[in-house]
């Protein structure tokens, strides 16, 4: 079945109100932001009317192209993280009765709903020397004594991919769902093992899930902006932290906004992307 193309002018009505609801919440205010991004900051005042592209030049700069890069590096470990333990559990998770299927899906959406905050000091307080994992290392004997593994980058990325996987699994879930059981079967007649077929098998089959899936936590992780503060140093804080900290700790709001422009755009880039790979996905 094909949906029918709209014929008459009554046939738009039902995206009247998604239109305008897109306009007030998004396009006006990002065209506001897009234009602050021009304006100059004026020192002892805030910012006046202009058009320079000295807070564009300004972002190349060695020091914030280092913050953009470790965000960039910082989400695609998170997406690679999260899809690789999240793909698997999935996979398992299809093939359980319903029943089951049902309470993991409410058990991850009870993760879902909890806030970043919550999950921060939840992570930052199993990190810590006093209450943290590591008095369990020293009570096994495999420590002498606890430490603090917060903040740090690895603590960061452990979080973040934490609270992604949630996300991933719901993605994921519905693909793996439809996916024909007779492929692992056949895999399996023709000599495979469980994890062969695993990798050679649905791996290959659901490699646009996979790459859709993937941008979509990338897009996540590089919006994130309390796990950085509560979990890493601030060598590891991300983009989404210095746009927060010029725009109100530093008073440059122009120089803020052509941050959060470009991490707008990167990120609406990246879901277009994921929405051209989920069609070649439906049409095949």
């Amino acid at each position: 079945m094909t949906a029918a193309r709209p014929q008459r002018l009554q046939d738009y009505a039902p995206l009247v109100f998604p239109a305008l609801m897109l306009t007030v919440f998004f396009v006006v205010p990002f065209g506001i932001m897009v234009a602050i991004s021009f304006f100059r900051r004026v020192q002892g005042a805030f910012y006046e009317p202009d058009f320079v592209f000295d807070n564009y030049a300004r972002f190349l700069s060695a020091f914030f192209g280092q913050v953009l890069g470790f965000s960039l590096v910082l989400a695609t470990l998170v997406a690679l993280v999260a899809v690789t333990i999240a793909f698997p559990f999935t996979f398992l998770l299809a093939r359980l009765p319903r029943r089951w299927q049902v309470v993991w899906l409410v058990a991850l959406l009870s993760i879902v709903s909890l806030s970043e905050v919550i999950v921060g000091f939840a992570w930052s307080t199993l990190f810590s020397r006093t209450a943290g994992v590591t008095n369990i290392l020293v009570a096994l004997g495999l420590m002498s004594e606890p430490m603090s593994l917060s903040p740090s980058f690895g603590a960061l990325l452990t979080g973040l991919s934490y609270h992604a996987f949630p996300y991933t699994v719901l993605v994921l879930y519905p693909a793996l769902a439809r996916l024909d059981p007779t492929l692992m079967e056949a895999a399996r007649t023709l000599g495979a093992s469980p994890p062969r077929a695993f990798v050679t098998v649905v791996v290959p089959a659901l490699r646009n899930t996979i790459l859709a899936t993937m941008i979509m936590v990338f897009v996540f992780a590089l919006g994130s902006y309390l796990l950085p503060q509560l979990l890493g140093r601030p060598s590891n804080w991300t983009l989404s932290v210095l746009i927060t900290d010029q725009a109100i700790y530093q008073s440059n709001l122009p120089f803020a906004a052509a941050m959060a422009v470009f991490l707008v755009l990167v990120s609406l880039a990246l879901v277009g992307l994921s929405l051209l790979v989920g069609r070649k996905e439906a049409a095949q």
